[in-house]
């Protein structure tokens, strides 16, 4: 039995493919190892994983903050020790969008979720990667980006009072005080603000909303997928929930870059089980 993980900051999918290719899988918290120490990743799997883990042969873990490599140890021992398998591969989201997007087909691969990040691959390996920068320096077109504009104008008082009062009886709770805490001193400030995409996708029907979300998607691909070398040649794939959900101004926003959109995908797991099955399936313990 292998077992293929997708893990972001926000959530981590996880599934078991088993000699007679049956698949089961189950979802557990976000596994990141930027901000989760081994402890802590090895209490979450405690508690929160369900499927059967007798028998593993292999692990593939794919998930946001695994490229550092220190990073990627800690992770490999937590998940060799939980799964008791010596054969573990840690691999960046990244690797993750391209295996499932593009199989091994050359393009470029991009991620729009929490977080987002973009690269060339050339159906083997991933040839150039404009660094995201997270949500402080980049993450454009992310929920994290879209949540952090939205909130600076909804507090800036550059947003109509229907918005605002649209928003405020979404979020009640939504304060000054709260949004400067919990993006300046609590954990996890890039969830934080990437909850308020939903608010964005829910009001798209606003001309403001609908343009904070375009300039976001512009400043992506202006900023990231425009560096790329031939890039009106190949095809542009996109996975995550953003993407999934923004799909049709995503697709918009590309034609006006004449660039030829591909796959869009709400996650990478499905692309991901189909990749390993067709080149693992001969050779399960």
């Amino acid at each position: 039995m292998i077992v293929i993980a997708d893990g972001g900051s926000t959530g981590t999918t996880w599934c078991t493919i088993g000699k007679n290719m049956t698949s089961e899988i189950c979802r557990t918290g976000g596994i990141n190892p930027f901000f989760l120490a081994a402890g802590d990743i090895s209490r979450l799997l405690e508690t929160e994983f369900t499927l059967p883990r007798n028998g593993v042969s292999s692990v593939f873990f794919y998930g946001a903050g695994c490229n550092l490599p220190d990073k990627k140890q800690m992770l490999s021992g937590v998940l060799s020790s939980f799964f008791d398998t010596g054969n573990v591969e840690v691999n960046g989201d990244l690797l993750a969008a391209t295996r499932s997007l593009c199989g091994e087909k050359p393009g470029i691969a991009c991620i729009l979720g929490t977080g987002s990040n973009s690269c060339l691959y050339d159906g083997r390996e991933i040839v150039q990667n404009v660094p995201p920068l997270g949500f402080i320096l980049g993450d454009e077109g992310s929920g994290a980006y879209l949540g952090k504009r939205l909130l600076g104008d909804i507090f800036k008082n550059r947003i109509s009072e229907p918005v605002r009062d649209t928003f405020f009886a979404a979020y009640p709770d939504t304060t000054l005080g709260n949004v400067l805490e919990s993006v300046y001193r609590n954990p996890f400030p890039n969830r934080f603000l990437a909850q308020y995409a939903e608010f964005v996708a829910a009001n798209i029907h606003y001309p403001e909303i609908r343009n904070l979300a375009d300039n976001g998607f512009r400043e992506f691909f202006e900023r990231n997928v425009m560096q790329y070398p031939d890039v009106r040649q190949l095809p542009v794939h996109f996975t995550g929930s953003v993407a999934y959900f923004f799909a049709d101004r995503l697709e918009c926003m590309a034609r006006s870059f004449e660039l030829n959109i591909g796959i869009i995908s709400r996650e990478p797991i499905d692309g991901l089980i189909e990749y390993h099955v067709a080149k693992l399936a001969g050779g399960f313990d």
